[in-house]
């Protein structure tokens, strides 16, 4: 439990406490208690706002960088998920917005390249349409700064995850949803919208300039890393790597990827980590064919070409535990 909690949690008790005293009760022991209540409420308000300034400083640093893919579409890279920008004569269009600590920085930096865009003329590069690729908050948290101004799209499934959040405001939820896909005619391009079935989430899109050749692939693609399977949030390992599969039948060889973490991507780059995924679910059904325990599998490890797809957020025992939680269902 978080101090924070346990602060809440006496809070909550002390407030019980003073609402059971009899009325007669001495009125020092009365006024004891709600010192007590105050004084746990102030230190919790205290404990907030701290973790508020903290995350501030945490994203004071970064800085959001631009990388021109074509005429209209760009790459944006900062702290959290990619972003997608279309920019052009019809406006802006972005595809995830990071923190809601970075949105001013985002905000400037959609500025920058909107100026230079060709026939943007007087538009404002304040985003008309923001899709979310699913509900996870390095993606989302820029909404209720950019969703003031622009219409969000999303899955029917990042609605209802979002909305299930109380400290989510309204602005910062999907206004537009779909199921199975959407077309978005943008700049002079058609952004295909594709929902393919749980993978990372239950909610996963990808985005498709169909003319411009650019594919934004969301968290379906983490490069040259393990990726974040969000079991709790309706991902799939196996429909994770049959995402993939279905996606690269239809693309170009050619084709620029961008993808939900790291750096731009070729298709032969996405197919490899198709083939890490392939080669990694083939090893752990191999281990619990042989009635492996967890611990065993740990002690083994995954196999030595994929030892040096481990990073910070998912290691190689936190992969490891992924596919066995899911694939020993």
């Amino acid at each position: 439990m978080s101090f924070l909690t346990q602060l809440q949690a006496l809070t909550n008790k002390s407030t019980a406490v003073v609402n059971t005293l009899p009325t007669q009760h001495h009125p020092f022991q009365l006024s004891s208690f709600l010192k007590q209540s105050l004084i746990l409420s102030s230190i919790a308000v205290s404990v907030m706002a701290t973790n508020a300034i903290a995350d501030d400083d945490r994203f004071k640093g970064v800085k959001i960088t631009s990388q021109k893919l074509t005429d209209n579409v760009y790459l944006f890279t900062g702290s959290g998920g990619n972003i997608g920008v279309s920019s052009g004569e019809d406006g802006v269009l972005i595809i995830d917005d990071q923190f809601a600590p970075l949105a001013d920085k985002i905000s400037a930096q959609l500025d920058a390249v909107h100026q230079q865009s060709p026939n943007a003329g007087t538009t404002s590069s304040k985003p008309k349409y923001v899709v979310n690729t699913h509900y996870h908050g390095d993606h989302t948290g820029g909404n209720s700064h950019f969703g003031h101004a622009g219409t969000i799209l999303a899955h029917h499934n990042v609605l209802k995850r979002l909305s299930a959040n109380s400290d989510i405001p309204k602005q910062a939820l999907p206004v537009i949803t779909y199921g199975d896909s959407i077309n978005i005619r943008f700049n002079n391009d058609t952004l295909h919208v594709i929902h393919l079935g749980p993978g990372h989430t239950d909610g996963d899109s990808v985005v498709h300039w169909q003319d411009s050749n650019v594919i934004h692939m969301g968290d379906l693609y983490f490069k040259d890393r393990f990726p974040y399977v969000d079991l709790k949030g309706g991902g799939s390992v196996i429909g994770y790597r049959d995402n993939i599969d279905t996606i690269l039948h239809t693309l170009a060889d050619d084709i620029k990827i961008i993808p939900g973490h790291g750096d731009l991507a070729t298709k032969s780059e996405l197919r490899a980590f198709k083939h890490m995924l392939d080669d990694n679910i083939n090893w752990m059904q191999q281990q619990l064919a042989q009635n492996k325990s967890l611990e065993e599998i740990h002690a083994a490890g995954v196999p030595q070409q994929y030892k040096d797809w481990g990073w910070r957020f998912i290691t190689e025992k936190k992969w490891i535990d992924t596919l066995y939680q899911d694939l020993s269902k």
